[in-house]
């Protein structure tokens, strides 16, 4: 953030003045223009979280009560950057490797220890026949079940969006191509892509568009309709909305506080935006995968984490760390049978097997239902929030819009995003950020419902409303063209 020589006069004045301070008392310590004061006065507000308030005067006060720490700048802010950077990049790294390992675990260990089984089938069936021809017989026998085994495992429901329909070697018409079978996975143990990353700018946009529609003006509790905050939470947004996008905030002759933003009408576009509603915020999906597809990964996992215990526990059975085969039980077999298989090639197989086929498969089958169900406990919770959100938004604009004699009971949403679990929960919620606005009269009609009536919102929505009506939008225009570059 570019701090200039007269933002500094300005904040040096601000924190000398512990009661708060006016633009004509900034004027005054600095002898900056007026103008050039109440431009950099929000911008203060929004960096050291100030609150406004309105004297009696009409007058605007920026006191800050939490004292003069940053938000942008310091120690500590560069700091949380740093840590925050970190954390993304080694979560960016971990998720990297993990799908790396999700391809070379899920398939390559399936097929190794299907392999594995059926090589030791062979061998148990080869030894124990008394003829050449009954051994290749089972021979035969145990590579037609590997072949079933593997073409089960390619041309199944699992991998066949990957490569199309096999007997005509593209897709049927009308019938839509499936993801590959990498991407189901992932999507299966990390989710969907988040549908609000871009929610930010959404939001902006919709915020715009609506001061756009109301002659660059917007309230507080507008504004918290728009982005379902608390007054105070508000109050520190829309500050640093108004610094971003050039707005003021200005006093109605009733002593309301309004933003203005008087840039945002100078469009080319001379077409009014409508008024828009609330964006929703969206809800994350687990997966998009069907449930025979994800129910395919389970069985295959399953079946990793089977062999990957029956090879641990053998071997610690074994005391894998001592030389010889002398582990005999009725199980052992296809244990002792890949130890004799490795040694050939490494020194110590018993230990080879605890690790690669034992520890290893262990963890990573472990591994791909835990973080799956943590995703969906943590998901399940941003639901909530993101539900509670949206509630309030839909009752926030409600409200605003007919504050006298509401029963809650009759406005309530239609769509699931804004639909908590705990209705009443969120309604008391919801009535407590209004009420910190507007306290609300309640009373009980002649069947006994509550009934609300904002009359403050009444009375600040008609103060609102009069002031738009004074807005001159004629010298807001951006009139005819004085100067072409191409002329």
């Amino acid at each position: 953030m570019f701090y200039s020589d007269s933002y500094q006069k300005i904040v040096n004045t601000l924190k000398r003045r512990k009661k708060g301070a006016t633009a004509a008392d900034v004027c005054a310590s600095t002898a900056l223009p007026l103008a050039e004061v109440r431009d950099l006065l929000p911008r203060a507000a929004d960096e050291y979280s100030g609150h406004l308030r309105v004297t009696q005067s009409g007058e605007i006060l920026y006191h800050f009560p939490n004292g003069f720490s940053s938000r942008y700048t310091g120690l500590s802010v560069q700091v949380k950057k740093i840590a925050s950077l970190c954390a993304r990049a080694v979560k960016t790294a971990l998720v990297l490797f993990f799908k790396f390992w999700i391809v070379l675990m899920l398939v390559g260990y399936f097929v190794l220890f299907m392999a594995l089984a059926i090589a030791s089938v062979v061998l148990v069936s080869a030894s124990q026949s008394k003829s050449k021809s009954s051994s290749k017989g089972s021979f035969q026998l145990s590579t037609n079940i590997f072949s079933l085994i593997w073409r089960i495992w390619f041309y199944s429901e699992i991998t066949k969006p990957r490569y199309g329909n096999y007997r005509y070697d593209k897709v049927s018409p009308g019938k839509k191509k499936g993801r590959p079978m990498h991407k189901a996975v992932f999507s299966f143990v990390f989710g969907e892509e988040d549908p609000n990353k871009d929610w930010e700018e959404k939001e902006d946009r919709a915020v715009i568009a609506y001061i756009q529609s109301n002659r660059g003006v917007i309230s507080l509790v507008e504004y918290m309709a728009f982005t379902g905050k608390n007054s105070i939470e508000a109050e520190r947004a829309i500050l640093s909305f108004c610094v971003r996008f050039s707005g003021s905030p200005e006093v109605t002759e009733e002593g309301v506080i309004v933003y203005r933003f008087d840039d945002l009408l100078l469009r080319a576009d001379s077409n009014s935006y409508a008024e828009l509603s609330p964006p929703i915020k969206q809800l994350k999906t687990f997966s998009l995968n069907s449930k025979s597809k994800n129910a395919g990964f389970i069985i295959i996992n399953t079946v990793n984490l089977l062999f990957g215990s029956y090879f641990l526990y053998h071997s610690l059975a074994s005391g894998f760390f001592q030389a010889g085969l002398q582990y005999q039980t009725p199980y052992s077999y296809l244990y002792n049978f890949t130890n004799v298989l490795l040694e050939s090639f490494v020194n110590n197989p018993p230990s080879v097997v605890f690790i690669v086929l034992g520890i290893v498969p262990l963890i990573f089958s472990l591994l791909f239902w835990i973080i799956p169900a943590v995703r969906k406990f943590i998901e399940s919770d941003e639901n909530e929030k993101n539900k509670l959100i949206n509630f309030k938004k839909f009752s926030f604009s409600k409200i605003w819009s007919a504050p006298k004699n509401i029963d809650l009971r009759y406005n309530m949403p239609v769509n699931k995003e804004c639909l908590p679990e705990n209705i009443p929960e969120a309604r008391d919620r919801m009535i407590k950020d209004l009420g910190a606005v507007s306290s609300p009269e309640v009373e009980i009609d002649e069947r006994g419902n509550t009934i609300y009536s904002f009359n403050e919102l009444e009375n600040e929505k008609i103060s609102i409303n009069k002031y738009r009506q004074n807005v001159n939008t004629d010298r807001l225009k951006l009139g005819n063209t004085v100067f072409d570059s191409n002329d």
